[in-house]
C-alpha cells in the first residue's frame, strides 16, 4: 500500500512496534470492555487549568478514545518507522518526547487564542491520544524523505511515493471538530525540534542511562527479526535466479524514474532526448542459455565494487547488507538513487 518507508516489517524499530501495539490495544480495551473508564483519559484542558488535574496532560495524550484516530495514527506510525531505523531508537524517542511536551504548550496557547479572539471554547473538546507527535513526524518526512514520482494524472498532477501518506494525514486532520488544534501544535513542535530552535533537542532528550535501561528490558520484547530479502521473489527458485529477478526489478524502477526525469526536461527545454544518456547500461549479467548443451554468452565480468562507507550508510537506515550491495551496484554507486529505490521496497 505504502511505498516510501523501506522494507516491510518492524525490523530495527522496537519503539515503533510498541507504539503500534500498546496504545492500540488499550484503546480497544477501553472502547469494548471498559467504556466507563474512558472519562479518565479525556484530554480536557479546562479541567487542567481550573481544577489542576495535571494528570490529564499525560493520560489524555496517550490513548485515543476514537477508534478511527487509533487506526489512522497506527498506519502513520508504521510508515514513519523509517526514522527510527535511520536515526536510532534513542534519537527517535527524543523527537517524540520533545514534540509531545512542546505540543502541550502550543495546545494551551492555541486554545487561549481562540477563546480571546473568537470567543470559542475548545478546551474540553480536544481529541485524546498520541496524535501531536504523529503530526510532528510529518516535518522530517517532508524534509528528508526523497520524492519519487510513481504516476502522472491530469497533466501536471502526479502521484508520488509520499502521496498516500499525506492523504492519510489529511484524513486524520479532518476526523474531528478540534483535531486541527492538535495537528497545528504538533507541526509547530516538529518544526521547533527539527530546526533545533532554542536548543530544545538538547533539553528534551532521552538520557543515555534511560535508553540503555529500556534497551535491556523492553527492546527484547518488541524487537523483530530481520526480514528475508530473498523470500519475497521466487521462493521456489535458486538463489541466483532470485537475485537476478530482484536486480531486474531495480533496473525497471530506475529506468522509469530516469524516463520521467527526461520527459520533464524535454517539456521544459524542448528538443530530442539523448536516449543513450537517459538509459545507460546498468551492468552486465551472466545469462546462460543451454541450446544443444552449449553456452550462448560468455561469462560476465567481476561485479562492480561498492564503497563500504555507502553500504554502512544504507545499513544505518535499516536496509540489509545484501539489499544495499545490490542497489549500489545497480545504480553504479549512486547513493541517492540506491536510497530512493530501496525506500520503495
Amino acid at each position: 500500500m505504502f511505498t516510501s518507508t523501506g522494507s516491510s516489517g518492524l525490523y530495527k524499530a522496537p519503539l515503533s512496534k510498541s507504539l503500534l501495539l500498546v496504545p492500540s490495544a488499550l484503546s480497544l480495551l477501553l472502547a469494548l470492555l471498559l467504556p466507563h473508564c474512558q472519562k479518565l483519559f479525556v484530554y480536557d484542558l479546562h479541567a487542567v487549568k481550573n481544577d489542576f488535574q495535571i494528570w490529564r496532560l499525560i493520560c489524555g495524550r496517550i490513548i485515543c478514545l476514537d477508534l478511527k484516530d487509533t487506526f489512522c495514527s497506527s498506519l502513520l506510525i508504521y510508515n514513519f518507522r523509517i526514522f527510527e531505523r535511520r536515526y536510532g531508537s534513542r534519537k527517535f524517542a527524543s523527537f517524540l518526547l520533545g514534540s509531545w511536551v512542546l505540543s502541550a504548550l502550543f495546545d494551551f496557547l492555541l486554545v487561549e487564542a481562540m477563546q480571546y479572539f473568537f470567543g470559542i471554547t475548545a478546551a474540553s473538546n480536544l481529541p485524546s491520544g498520541f496524535l501531536a507527535p504523529v503530526f510532528a513526524l510529518f516535518v522530517p518526512f517532508y524534509c528528508s524523505i526523497p520524492r519519487v514520482q510513481v504516476a502522472q494524472i491530469l497533466g501536471p498532477l502526479s502521484i508520488t511515493n509520499k502521496t498516500l501518506i499525506y492523504i492519510l494525514g489529511l484524513q486524520l486532520f479532518t476526523s474531528g471538530s478540534y483535531i486541527w488544534i492538535v495537528a497545528i501544535s504538533g507541526l509547530m513542535s516538529g518544526l521547533c525540534y527539527n530546526s533545533k530552535m532554542f536548543q530544545v533537542h538538547q533539553v528534551l532528550c532521552i538520557p543515555s542511562w534511560m535508553a540503555t535501561f529500556f534497551s535491556w528490558t523492553l527492546e527484547p520484547i518488541f524487537s523483530s527479526s530481520e526480514p528475508t530479502s530473498e523470500a519475497r521473489i521466487g521462493m521456489g527458485a535458486t538463489l541466483d535466479i532470485q537475485r537476478q529477478q530482484r536486480m531486474e526489478l531495480l533496473d525497471r524502477q530506475l529506468m522509469f524514474s530516469q524516463f520521467a526525469q527526461g520527459r520533464r526536461q524535454r517539456q521544459q527545454q524542448g528538443g530530442m532526448i539523448n536516449w543513450n544518456r537517459l538509459f545507460p547500461p546498468l551492468r552486465q549479467r551472466q545469462n546462460v542459455n543451454y541450446q544443444g548443451g552449449r553456452q550462448s554468452e560468455p561469462a560476465a565480468p567481476p561485479p562492480l565494487e561498492v564503497s563500504e562507507e555507502q553500504v554502512a550508510r544504507l545499513m544505518e537506515m535499516g536496509f540489509s547488507r545484501g539489499d544495499a550491495l545490490e542497489a549500489l551496484r545497480a545504480s553504479n554507486n549512486d547513493l541517492n538513487v540506491a536510497t530512493n529505490f530501496l525506500l520503495q521496497h
